[in-house]
């Protein structure tokens, strides 16, 4: 609920100091073979989000590697980069000895673990540091992935998502206010049930109404929390 204040009023950004949030969506991959690519992410494992054809002259793949935030893309008339010019693509894993077994078990070619010292050296990071192990594979184009191992996150390396108490309080009195008037009328019920459904529908940007609404229908779906007519 770190957003509380900014996602209860729709009219106002998302944004801090920092600047409006923004997360890295989908990186564009070039290649020459757009079924070719799609079998070897889909073998790797990938989620297929998305294949998308619109007349003879387009046509866009979507995957995404296991619980990652970020998908690749890849198409006829997406791009115009030389198919297999993409490289240090960096896939963070917190074993990378786990993570090359499954990729060479679907069938990669993974690089045997290295680690940097003025250049690739075989085996791990001595130290056993985050950030400093790696091993390497490519798609059938030649775009170039790396797993990089990262057990521990360097501080300032990850973004402070941290509770707004004032503001999950704020919160906290709205919904209260709102859940009495549905009290008043509705069957015995755990408040905490409705109360939740109306904090996820206002941090998802809904007014007020909308998020008052939104509980009573889960409350009258799922809880079968049902108010009587008037």
């Amino acid at each position: 609920m770190a957003s509380t204040a900014a996602s209860r009023d729709p009219s106002s950004a998302a944004q801090s100091a920092l600047g409006y949030d923004m997360k890295l969506e989908v990186v564009t991959l070039p290649v020459s073979d757009v079924d070719r690519a799609k079998r070897f992410y889909e073998s790797l494992g990938w989620r297929l989000d998305a294949d998308i054809v619109v007349g003879d002259n387009f046509r866009v793949v979507q995957l995404t590697p296991p619980h990652s935030a970020c998908s690749v893309a890849f198409g006829k008339g997406v791009t115009t980069a030389d198919p297999g010019s993409a490289r240090r693509l960096i896939l963070a894993v917190d074993d990378i000895d786990a993570a090359r077994e499954d990729l060479v078990r679907r069938g990669a070619e993974v690089s045997g673990v290295f680690h940097l010292d003025g250049g690739p050296v075989p085996g791990p990071d001595p130290e056993g540091r985050s950030y400093q192990t790696y091993a390497s594979f490519s798609d059938p184009d030649g775009n170039g992935w790396l797993l990089q191992e990262i057990k521990t996150r360097l501080p300032g390396r990850e973004w402070d998502d941290s509770v707004d108490v004032a503001s999950l309080a704020d919160l906290l009195h709205e919904t209260s206010l709102h859940h009495g008037e549905f009290e008043a009328v509705a069957p015995p019920h755990n408040w905490w049930d409705w109360y939740a459904a109306y904090a996820n529908a206002r941090e998802s940007g809904a007014t007020q109404e909308k998020a008052a609404a939104a509980a009573g229908r889960y409350m009258a779906e799922v809880k079968h929390i049902v108010v009587p007519p008037a």
